[in-house]
């Protein structure tokens, strides 16, 4: 028996041990357990996120389509044209001289010859590329319509101007066309001078203009002055369409920038007839009638042309 106030602490038996131990056993194989099984779950998870982010990357580095660039266009000259007109009308970026650039396989050297039914291309070659579009979510904007520019004066020839030219006189004559009795007329039914003979001005190479012009509309019919016969009738580089008729005095008179020609060389005419129409053809810088009176067929033989008109009884 024991002893008075003392107590015995009673012993766990092995099968008690047992189950302690494993139960703490178990506790520590789930921890791992767990932290595996986490882990495995994140593994797999973070391949399914990579495609998306690679999918964002390639949306943002693709490259944006080019946009379409406007076909270039043909334009058919008509009577009356002449390429500052025409870059003008058109818009064309750069002027005359870009339209010239672009057409210089059409046109030739000489800017100033081109003729009814040539085709010219516009907008070809250097023309602006057309501006980026904006993003697709944003609305496009509507671009400003651009201002319309001065056309620009075709290049100078040695003797050509128009009714405005530098050293013009202001103070035009007029006159009557008439035939007199001797069967002279002006070259103009209305015949009003615009540009005297021999003005002087950096607009001609000679220094001083070599014939005189009038005033005239596109398509006034042109006269001949006097009975003579055709020498010359035909394009003719920086005069255009002109006619040249050589008199029964042995001398000539020239009429240039023609819209069209109504007589061919070897032809006789009288004083007052039809030769053709007006325009602005060859280094002109708008619709008149270049008029000259030479002791030859040949540039630089000029007279007084007013004067000559006068000798024969013409009131110009």
């Amino acid at each position: 028996m024991p002893a008075k106030g003392k107590h015995r602490r009673p012993k766990s038996g092995p099968i008690s041990r047992g189950v302690l131990a494993a139960g703490t056993g178990g506790a520590a194989l789930a921890l791992p357990l767990i932290g595996a099984t986490a882990a495995n779950a994140a593994d797999q998870a973070a391949p399914a996120a990579k495609p998306a982010a690679a999918s964002v990357a390639a949306a943002h580095t693709a490259p944006a389509a080019a946009p379409a660039k406007a076909a270039p266009k043909t334009y058919s000259v008509v009577s009356g044209d002449y390429l500052s007109k025409i870059a003008a009308e058109h818009r064309i970026k750069g002027g005359w001289e870009k339209l010239y650039q672009d057409n210089r396989s059409t046109v030739g050297g000489d800017p100033s010859l081109i003729h009814p039914g040539m085709k010219l291309t516009l907008g070809a070659k250097g023309s602006a590329p057309a501006e980026k579009s904006a993003a697709p979510e944003a609305a496009p904007k509507k671009a400003a319509p651009a201002p319309k520019a001065a056309p620009k004066q075709a290049p100078k020839g040695d003797t050509i101007s128009a009714d405005d030219s530098e050293g013009s006189d202001k103070s035009a004559q007029t006159g009557s066309s008439e035939a007199t009795g001797s069967g002279w007329s002006a070259p103009l039914a209305n015949p009003n001078v615009t540009t005297q003979y021999r003005a002087s001005g950096a607009s001609w190479s000679s220094g001083y203009h070599t014939g005189s012009d009038f005033r005239a509309a596109s398509g006034t019919p042109v006269l001949a002055i006097g009975p003579g016969t055709v020498v010359s009738a035909g394009n003719s580089g920086s005069y255009g369409n002109e006619v040249v008729i050589k008199h029964e005095d042995g001398m000539y008179s020239q009429y240039a920038h023609q819209s069209s020609l109504n007589v061919s060389v070897g032809q006789t005419v009288t004083g007052g007839q039809q030769i053709g129409l007006s325009g602005s053809t060859g280094n002109s810088t708008g619709p008149h009638l270049h008029f000259e009176v030479r002791t030859s067929p040949s540039y630089g033989s000029d007279v007084d042309p007013i004067a000559y008109l006068r000798q024969h009884g013409v009131s110009v």
